[in-house]
């Protein structure tokens, strides 16, 4: 395909699912592109409400006649072949695209393009910068996977020639992009069901690495994540802990809640002090990285400062929901063993009584393969909760369910459904507690849940 000029005789682009987070920042960047958007969907949510209130046609609904006068269609991956839409497009012979290739033609039009990359922080760290790069001045347009108060919302469009977007490995698909700078957070052994092992993740990184064009930002730190970028031939920034690293994080305060701080140096000069108001050591690494490309690009110190200081997280990124008779409920989109280490780490150096953990399993692949470093992760916190798994895409054909992992967390309860952990955790928090859901699906309902229970119960 030719990347470049695939959109020059394409006057209107219709979005099969407008209102997925992938597809409401590409829909929203084309029209003010100029581009005429169309869109359908099948549930109302924020996003498609943001859509609606752009001023974009959305019909509610697959139906076939929904593509009239397109001249492209754009897909999710979670749409089947046999859409009416997409049948009839593919009838009309109206090119079909999916999300990704999109993404890396959108991207291209930027002569600044920031991919994201990594096996965890990626949507933290893609919000960390997009709001260090728009409050320092730098106008970028930004595609984040989560909600970002500060812009309310998961996409800005700016008028330079920067943009930020993830770059998931999932599938493969950060290799529809062609990005000015990399950032490699890190690299590890996660979506099995598609790589296999670990061997072939890191193939799919070197894959990555080789199509920048810029400048390469790495975890120095992390040496699946050097490994990846060996070959590579074009500049490379690192950042870590270490102080053999271009930046790196010194003088690291000993604080307990839900901040941290430390010194940002650069290649032994001190350049700013950080004061995060997230918390975890994950969560320096993301600044670091966040703080290295924006130095990069020209951001001074002082904004460094200021605007890590000012970013507050993301949705569904430790975000407290709230406080009922001195008990705190969060929720945290960790999934993999290693997510839910560092954030159960960080939970339990913030001071609380106890720790209670709520985890919903995340597809029964990831759930068999790294059985035994979840239930290493799952007992880091005071008392834990596994629901049943999700199965997401997958049907159980590891026999695997959620009671294998009980048996290896000591004390842990397993019980299957939301209605039952509310009442269970109602019946078991104390004030001085931190209840903590984790999980990539929809255990957030159970955190909403829990909140409104204990409110009901104290309040």
């Amino acid at each position: 395909m030719d990347y470049n000029n695939c959109l020059n005789n394409v006057k209107h682009i219709h979005f099969i699912g407008i209102g997925g987070s992938g597809m409401c920042p590409l829909a929203e960047i084309l029209r003010s592109e100029g581009f005429k958007i169309s869109g359908s969907d099948n549930n109302e949510s924020d996003t498609l409400e943001r859509v609606k209130q752009e001023g974009i046609e959305v019909h509610m609904g697959h139906r076939g006649e929904n593509v009239d006068g397109a001249d492209m269609v754009v897909y999710t991956a979670a749409v089947k072949s046999d859409n009416p839409e997409l049948v009839e497009a593919r009838k009309r012979k109206i090119p079909c695209l999916e999300r990704s290739v999109m993404l890396g033609i959108v991207t291209r039009r930027y002569n600044r393009s920031i991919a994201v990359s990594g096996t965890h922080g990626k949507t933290t760290t893609t919000a960390m910068l997009s709001q260090l790069l728009i409050g320092s001045g730098f106008d970028p347009s930004a595609i984040i996977g989560g909600k970002l108060p500060f812009i309310g919302g998961n996409s800005y469009v700016g008028k330079s020639d920067i943009i930020v977007c993830e770059a998931c490995e999932y599938v493969d698909t950060f290799l529809q992009l062609a990005p000015y700078i990399s950032i490699i957070l890190n690299v590890d052994a996660d979506h099995l069901d598609y790589f296999g092992n670990l061997e072939n993740i890191k193939k799919s990184f070197k894959k990555f690495v080789a199509l920048t064009t810029g400048v390469i930002v790495v975890n120095g730190d992390d040496l699946n994540s050097l490994e990846c970028v060996s070959e590579a031939k074009i500049e490379k920034i690192t950042f870590g802990f270490m102080d053999t690293n271009d930046y790196y994080a010194a003088n690291i305060a000993e604080s307990k809640g839900v901040k941290e701080e430390f010194d940002l140096m650069y290649r032994g000069e001190f350049l700013t002090r950080i004061k995060l108001s997230v918390p975890g050591k994950h969560n320096i690494y993301n600044a670091l990285a966040a703080a290295a490309t924006a130095h990069f690009l020209g951001a001074t110190p002082a904004e460094i400062s200021e605007h890590l200081h000012n970013f507050g997280g993301v949705h569904r990124r430790f975000e407290v929901l709230g406080e009922a008779g001195g008990i705190t409920v969060a929720d945290d989109f960790a999934h993999h063993p290693t997510e839910l280490t560092a954030t159960l780490t960080a939970a339990v150096e913030m001071g609380f009584d106890r720790v209670i953990a709520v985890f919903q399993p995340h597809t029964f692949s990831r759930t068999a393969m790294l059985l035994d470093d979840f239930a290493k992760a799952l007992s880091i916190p005071d008392k834990v909760v596994i629901s049943e798994i999700l199965a997401v895409r997958e049907t159980n054909t590891y026999n695997i369910y959620s009671t294998d992992l009980g048996k290896k967390v000591p004390g842990a309860e397993c019980i299957d459904k939301f209605e039952d952990i509310t009442k269970y955790i109602c019946s078991e928090a104390k004030p001085g507690d931190l209840v903590l859901t984790m999980g990539g699906g929809d255990v957030y309902k159970c955190a909403n849940m829990i909140m409104t229970a204990l409110k009901n119960k104290y309040e």
